[in-house]
């Protein structure tokens, strides 16, 4: 994951802050982190959700931003959408399949600087067996030691994929028209990252 990277053109760079300290190995910290979803539901309102288990880790290179990769893991069986009903029938075939596709992936493959706070993140996400590339916006919410001695990054990110591209093709027709699920759904991260020693 090149998060770091400046994109260049001919006649100008971008201008953003100086990282290059921020040079290691990183393991993202859950229980200061959310990988959350949301989608429209009955085409009136949106379900909100999260997986509660997932473990990544990010090698951020500042002198060589092109070195670096990022890698994340999430558990489909942690789905939680505040409705264990609805949970339970996303883990089945209709949806992620837990039992055969137990784990999402994704994998960066590059990235650039959009912006002045903004980096575009590009990589191959895996989902019911199937990849595709995504690419995610991220702003960089800085840098902290905290109470522990811990050195920690933040991101926050988000970006839209369409569900069905992934094999997840479940809908029903409303009477009044429409689907009862939308086939829109975005992804949101929000990541806090310990540095290792």
């Amino acid at each position: 994951m090149a998060l770091f990277g400046r994109s260049k053109s001919d006649t100008a760079t971008i201008d953003g802050p100086d990282l290059s300290h921020l040079t290691g190995t990183y393991t993202i910290d859950p229980t200061h982190s959310e990988v959350g979803f949301s989608v429209r539901h009955a085409m009136v309102t949106t379900v909100r959700g999260q997986f509660a288990e997932y473990d990544g880790k990010l090698q951020l290179d500042g002198a060589n931003p092109a070195a670096s990769t990022a890698e994340v893991t999430i558990k489909v069986v942690s789905i939680d959408t505040n409705q264990e009903q609805r949970d339970g029938h996303l883990r089945t075939g209709d949806f992620f399949d837990a039992e055969a596709h137990p784990e999402i992936t994704f994998t960066s493959t590059a990235a650039e600087q959009v912006d002045a706070e903004t980096y575009r993140l590009t990589g191959d996400l895996t989902i019911k067996g199937i990849t595709k590339p995504v690419s995610i916006d991220f702003t960089f919410n800085g840098a902290a030691k905290d109470l522990y001695g811990n050195e920690r990054v933040g991101f926050e990110g988000s970006t839209t994929i369409n569900r069905t591209d992934w094999g997840l093709s479940y809908n029903a027709a409303l009477e009044t028209g429409g689907v009862l699920i939308g086939e829109k759904v975005k992804l949101s991260f929000d990541i806090s990252a310990i540095k290792a020693a």
